[in-house]
């Protein structure tokens, strides 16, 4: 560097003193920094440190460097170019004067010991360690993060609830990618209990820790959202205590400078939220102010709705999870995530993390293989873990053990949980030798008096709607320090002074649920109805209900109750466990804890109840009459009432309740039906004497779900299964089935993932179904060579009349095939094959062959390829008078010469009522033109 070059760093700090006075914010890094490399001594930092204010401190700081000569001026400038973060206000100026650094400054050391850097660091390292391993059975066993964490179906959607895609990555879900609302704040994950929600969270967060997620933000605040029920509806703090206290605190007293710089940069922050729905507080938000001002104090639950709602941090990233069914207002909501549960390649590499042993994976992948709905349960994550860990602890303790060859419900699968849990505090020696013998009843009767203790500490939660115990609440219960460690309790993240914990929860809120139910068996003090009383309080409570600071982001105006919760899932799942305890298949294993005439006496009153209740709901349900015959649309409670039933094993109650449907046609769609559900769903239709149509459009039941519903589809006259997530192996389930029975109407498979190879199984159902009308195979992943397969199958059906396949990719091959299967067709009238990329070579071999078509009434070619050289073509259709009564090409690519040959055809047209050729290539000056002529349609 030479002199010049030397001198012109000096001048710059004269130049620019000023500004650098007004945006150096932070002066410890840079005192740190000249103190450590001899341009200022202990004295000069002590007369810095002495001045009063922060503007004072930076001018001492540049009267000092430039006292010191060019060398320290260029110093000083390379401490803020390295310093980035803590700098981000002078890196703009840094571009504008061109710094670059001499040779001899490069290799000149600069520590970043910025306040704003070292909060980030203790960030990052409290952060990874908090979330690099997932607690597993108990307090002593933990499983590497990474050695376990398994991707999960991610769906992204609009807020119509329509799909954009899948996650591909967690970089993904904090992007641009797929949001719907650029001025929303909320990311907002949806799912069921147990599908993997709270763990998602946890691996961005690990991933935010180890600098391995694609994004600048340089702050991450984690809260659980069940925290903000412990805070007295009296009690008030700051936003600065809410971050710093309940995440980790500036090493610095006073942290002002880490929160001057979030206060100004809010886009450099991630907060994720956890459990929305689990809040349960009855503090009256409607009437507080809103807190837009960070120094104001008011009650944590005030500084939460602020934040999401961006009254407070706007901008910052914020990733909320809360339960399927609770809907925020669409103005909040920036981007929105569905979590789907484990497809199939993903439990495959679930097993192969679970088990390292090959003779292990295959035999647990042969028994789920041989059960579809075990296969059901185990894309739920907490499930399938509850079932591997419980295979492994169980097979490593007995000579033989397999999972149960019936169909496994979910309450068996608590039990499982619970025997591991009590076996392993039987066990606490390695043994050299197996046990030849397993014997559940004795297991859980030597774990008697610790199962009546966590099952009442479970239950007087779920009575006051909490899920947070204290060491008070669970002493009373009779826990004893011993018992704790056996694993239904976990400890709570909030820690007391003294750093022990200070509050317990249960492993999960379905664990807990279990427990209840099982508290409400066991109970031989209270009223044998007194296990009614859950039942009684869901009946109670509106469908759905809105959290109580519904003001600004739910979208209800109203309060339900004092303390209402978003969803009654909890109960719900405590309602379903006591079916499934009181079932007759468990009589052997509660006779050992129980009074046998208590227990059926109990088991009595369930029966009655639900037997009571299910004809009531039926008979309440909304009929309507419609193409299919007599519709019933049911109720979402209608799904637990479902899950229930089967949880019983009771056929009588079955029988009852397929008996009750007495229209012709049910509709399950929008239900939240998952794979797990059809297997009861299957239970009751067996039992239905007569023909039904079934309508589950828009769930999630997959592969999995259709292997399940296989015994019900003989009885199924209309199958409609759109955007359900199925492959071609639920076709091939389909084509078996219904191929078999032959009384399948309407088949309903648009907006799935099926191929070429299901395609050819579908044109196989058309081809042996003689009574199929109606098929919707739309936006599904079909190309030419499909086409043609549904093509052909078409052609030789007399029965079918209706075919949308809108959104493949059939392309002009597909519509040559189309062309043929049209030519002479007796019944079709209706037909789509919108968006499949077909050109003005298809639209030609269409219009010519529907020249010879008498049939068709309807046709949509919208959103394909079709230019004006189709244009002649489709106005010798039209002035052919076929009979097509509908014309629709909106969104292809005709000009208004093509558009003239359609208008002047339609002069020797009487059957056509319309043309739409909406969105093509014409001005609206040109559209004038075309004003006289009624039937063409231009919006």
């Amino acid at each position: 560097m030479d002199r010049a070059e030397e001198a012109r760093c000096l001048n710059i700090l004269t130049c620019h003193r000023e500004l650098l006075v007004s945006k150096l914010r932070s002066v410890q890094c840079v005192l740190d920094n000249l103190l450590t490399c001899g341009f200022l001594c202990e004295e000069d930092v002590e007369i810095v440190q002495r001045t009063a204010t922060k503007t004072d401190q930076v001018r001492k700081i540049l009267e000092l460097v430039q006292c010191k000569g060019e060398v320290a001026c260029e110093y000083f400038i390379f401490i803020l170019y390295n310093v980035c973060d803590a700098y981000i206000d002078l890196q703009p100026w840094l571009t504008e004067i061109n710094f670059n650094p001499s040779s001899h400054m490069k290799v000149m050391s600069v520590v970043n010991t910025d306040p704003i850097s070292r909060y980030r660091e203790k960030l990052r390292h409290e952060m990874r360690r908090d979330t690099c391993f997932i607690m597993s059975y108990g307090q002593q066993e933990e499983t590497r993060l990474e050695d376990l964490y398994t991707d999960t179906l991610m769906e992204l959607m609009n807020d119509r609830n329509e799909s954009l895609g899948f996650v591909e990555s967690l970089d993904q879900l904090l992007g641009d990618h797929a949001a719907f609302n650029p001025q929303g704040e909320i990311i907002y994950v949806m799912g069921d209990a147990g599908v993997g929600k709270s763990i998602l969270l946890q691996k961005l967060q690990n991933l935010w820790s180890k600098q391995e997620l694609r994004t600048d933000a340089i702050f991450f605040f984690k809260f659980r959202c069940r925290m903000f029920n412990l805070f007295k509806d009296t009690e008030e703090i700051s936003l600065r205590d809410l971050l710093f206290k309940y995440n980790c605190r500036p090493d610095l007293d006073p942290d002002d400078e880490v929160f001057d710089y979030i206060l100004r940069f809010p886009e450099k922050v991630i907060f994720t939220f956890d459990g929305y729905d689990e809040i349960q507080e009855d503090l009256d938000l409607k009437n507080a102010p809103e807190v837009v001002c960070p120094e104001v104090r008011a009650h944590p639950l005030q500084l939460l709705v602020s934040l999401l709602c961006g009254k407070l941090l706007k901008s910052s990233q914020k990733v909320l999870t809360a339960r399927t069914g609770i809907e925020l207002q669409s103005r909040v909501i920036r981007k929105k995530v569905a979590l789907l549960g484990f497809s199939s390649s993903h439990l495959k590499t679930y097993i192969d993390l679970h088990f390292k042993e090959q003779e292990h994976r295959k035999l647990v992948s042969v028994q789920l293989d041989a059960s579809p709905h075990l296969c059901g349960l185990c894309s739920t994550p907490l499930f399938c873990w509850i079932v591997f860990r419980s295979f492994r602890h169980l097979h490593a303790m007995h000579d033989r053990f397999t999972l149960p060859d019936t169909c496994i419900t979910l309450t068996d699968i608590f039990l499982l949980l619970s025997e591991v849990f009590f076996s392993r505090s039987t066990s606490r020696a390695p043994s050299l030798l197996k046990k030849s013998t397993r014997c559940s009843s004795e297991t859980f009767k030597a774990g008697l008096r610790p199962l009546a203790a966590f099952a009442k500490l479970a239950l007087q939660g779920m009575e006051r709607g909490s899920f947070i115990c204290n060491p008070e609440e669970v002493t009373a219960c009779g826990l004893r320090e011993e018992d704790l460690p056996l694993g239904f309790l976990k400890p709570f993240s909030e820690c007391d002074a003294s750093g022990n914990p200070a509050n317990f929860e249960f492993l999960h809120i379905t664990l807990q649920a279990f427990l209840a139910a099982f508290a409400l068996v066991l109970d031989e003090q209270a009223a044998a109805d007194s296990i009614l009383k859950f039942f009684t309080e869901c009946s109670r409570k509106r469908e759905r209900s809105c959290l109580p600071f519904d003001l600004c982001i739910t979208g209800s105006s109203k309060q339900s109750q004092k303390k209402p919760f978003a969803t009654t899932d909890h109960l719900q799942f405590t309602n379903l466990f006591l079916c499934g305890l009181l079932s007759k298949a468990h009589t052997g294993l509660l006779e050992h804890l129980v009074s046998p005439r208590l227990l059926k006496k109990k088991r009595a009153l369930l029966k009655s109840y639900l037997s009571t209740s299910i004809r009531s709901h039926l008979h309440g349900l909304p009929h309507y009459d419609g193409e299919e015959g007599r519709k019933v649309h049911v109720l979402p409670n209608f799904l637990w009432m479902l899950r229930c039933i089967f949880e019983t094993g009771s056929k009588d109650i079955a029988h009852m309740t397929a008996k009750g449907i007495t229209a012709s046609f049910i509709k399950l769609g929008y239900c939240n039906v998952y794979s797990g559900d059809c297997t009861a769903l299957n239970f009751v239709l067996q039992h239905r004497r007569g023909l039904l149509g079934v309508d589950m459009d828009n769930n999630n039941i997959s592969d999995y779900g259709v292997k399940q519903l296989r015994p019900s589809f003989c009885k199924m006259t209309v199958v409609r299964l759109c955007v359900n997530h199925l492959s071609d192996s639920s076709i091939e389930v389909l084509a078996e089935e219904l191929c078999k029975h032959k009384v399948v109407e309407v088949l309903g498979l648009y907006n799935n993932h099926i191929t070429d190879v299901g395609a050819k199984l579908v044109a196989q159902i058309i081809e042996e179904c003689p009574k199929l009308r109606i098929l919707k195979i739309g936006k599904n992943k079909i190309t030419g060579v499909g086409g043609r397969y549904l093509a052909r199958a078409i052609q030789t059906s007399t029965s079918i009349f209706d075919v949308g396949m809108w959104g493949n990719s059939i392309g002009d091959e597909g519509a040559e095939a189309f062309a043929e299967a049209l030519r002479h067709h007796p019944q079709l009238t209706n037909l789509s094959l919108s968006a499949n990329g077909i050109t003005s070579k298809g639209g030609k071999c269409l219009t010519d062959a529907l020249k010879e078509n008498s049939t068709l009434r309807i046709f949509w070619l919208v959103q394909n390829e079709l230019t004006d050289d189709a244009a002649p073509h489709l106005a010798e259709l039209v002035k052919a008078n076929t009979g097509l009564k509908h014309l629709w090409l909106i969104n292809n690519q005709l000009t208004v010469h093509g558009v003239k040959h359609l208008a002047e055809a339609l002069a020797h047209n009487t059957a056509l009522k319309e043309i739409c050729v909406k969105g093509n290539q014409l001005s609206e000056e040109e559209e004038k033109e075309f004003v006289a002529e009624k039937r063409l349609f231009f919006h």
